[in-house]
């Protein structure tokens, strides 16, 4: 190894042991000096030891590494169990921070110095979120977990053994590719899932309406509609949390095409964002004249998005849609049309992520851009109908006649682009 190089290593080495012991003396600046076993001198000191171990196995043999860890080892231990006794305080993170930066170390001289900096970057973020983590675990519930769970297997059990290729005759349903669309979309909707559970439904209509969004708009258009007929004083301020909730199920349609098919933003970019701006101002117009207390607010829950029967559903519905629009296609190119209506009465998502898999390849561009449009406008028109058929009158006429503009300008605007 050249002189420059060694010398760049092991300034890597000591660089991250001064990163994690800035946050380990951060974590115990209250502390007296020589009443803790290790500060931000000594891992320092730990990552440059495993660096100069490292180098010196290099020269030498490589049981020189191992020897510097073992003996490292058993004196980290040492003090820190002396500490732990005198403290009452028998946590093992210390020790094992300790063993990961001499290790980083070692290997900042040996492996890859850009691995090595990015591994010892994310300890210093764990060991600085101590108290957020703890925070979280104690009051995460067993339904969080059991979704963080089967999202962890989705993504890293069952993804990588399902066979990445078509396996039907038609060679249109490639189950790997199905099942990523069934977990981005299932991410998406656990960031609403969070986001109210976070930020919480009582700070405002917009926050849930936005949040709730995020989870299934049609949902969150029940929810308030339901408030709405218990509190009509409240009606127009529910009815711009409806179409705000609107307004995010039309941005999750541009996100989601961005992600996986570019093409597809030349055409629904113009006039989902016509909607986007009228339904936004219909919503100012709504709020303008209203006010609405604290204790009206509304307490919006929305379900854990990963339920694994709804997980199910909604791969199984994504494979339904791609089939059956490869086959509408080949029988008549605009039967799908029909196929994108039906779907967009209850989600967008999944007739979004069957076009985009589909566009320019068994769908011309243009053709499974429509489709996505007629499915938010038919998902636009149904949740208005919910509306009024479970608020009431009013709410119905405040969603339905913002819906109807919002609708109006998305059809004239495709119609002039084109």
């Amino acid at each position: 190894m050249e002189q420059d190089e060694l010398f760049r290593r092991l300034v890597v080495a000591l660089a991250i042991g001064l990163l994690i012991g800035l946050e380990r003396g951060w974590q115990t600046r209250e502390e007296s000096d020589h009443q803790r076993t290790a500060g931000l001198r000594t891992f320092a000191l730990s990552g440059l030891l495993g660096g100069v171990c490292a180098s010196l196995s290099i020269v030498s043999s490589p049981l020189v590494l191992g020897a510097g860890m073992i003996a490292f080892t058993i004196a980290l231990v040492a003090f820190s169990y002396l500490e732990a006794s005198e403290e009452k305080n028998f946590s093992v993170t210390g020790v094992v921070a300790g063993l990961l930066t001499f290790t980083l170390g070692a290997y900042a001289m040996l492996g890859n110095e850009t691995v090595a900096v990015g591994a010892a970057v994310a300890m210093a973020i764990l060991l600085a979120l101590r108290d957020q983590l703890h925070s979280w675990v104690r009051t995460v519930t067993w339904l969080e977990m059991r979704s963080i769970l089967v999202l962890l297997a989705m993504s890293f059990l069952l993804l990588p053994i399902l066979p990445n290729r078509p396996v039907d005759p038609w060679q249109v349903l490639n189950p790997s590719e199905i099942w990523l669309l069934a977990i981005l979309i299932a991410a998406i909707s656990f960031a609403g899932y969070v986001a109210v559970r976070i930020l919480g439904a009582r700070k405002g209509i917009a926050v849930a309406a936005i949040a709730g969004g995020l989870a299934s708009s049609t949902a969150t258009t029940l929810s308030f509609a339901r408030l709405a007929r218990q509190h009509p004083e409240s009606t127009r301020v529910l009815a711009s949390g409806i179409l705000l909730s609107g307004v995010t199920m039309f941005l999750r349609v541009i996100v989601l095409a961005g992600i996986l098919k570019p093409e597809l933003l030349t055409v629904i970019a113009g006039p989902i964002a016509a909607a986007i701006a009228v339904t936004l101002a219909c919503t100012a117009l709504l709020q303008w004249p209203s006010r609405m207390g604290a204790e009206e607010q509304p307490a919006l829950e929305i379900r854990n998005p990963f339920d694994l029967g709804t997980v199910l559903w909604l791969a199984g519905l994504i494979a339904v849609i791609v089939l059956v629009a490869k086959l509408l296609a080949d029988a008549n190119p605009a039967a799908f049309y029909l196929l994108a209506g039906f779907s967009g009465v209850a989600d967008v998502d999944a007739l979004t992520l069957s076009m985009a898999r589909l566009a320019g390849t068994a769908i011309p561009v243009r053709e499974a851009a429509i489709a996505v449009l007629i499915a938010a406008t038919v998902n636009t028109a149904s949740k208005a109908a919910i509306a009024a058929a479970v608020g009431g009158r009013a709410i119905g006429m405040s969603v339905g006649a913002a819906s109807v503009l919002a609708l109006a300008s998305l059809a004239i605007t495709f119609f002039l682009a084109a």
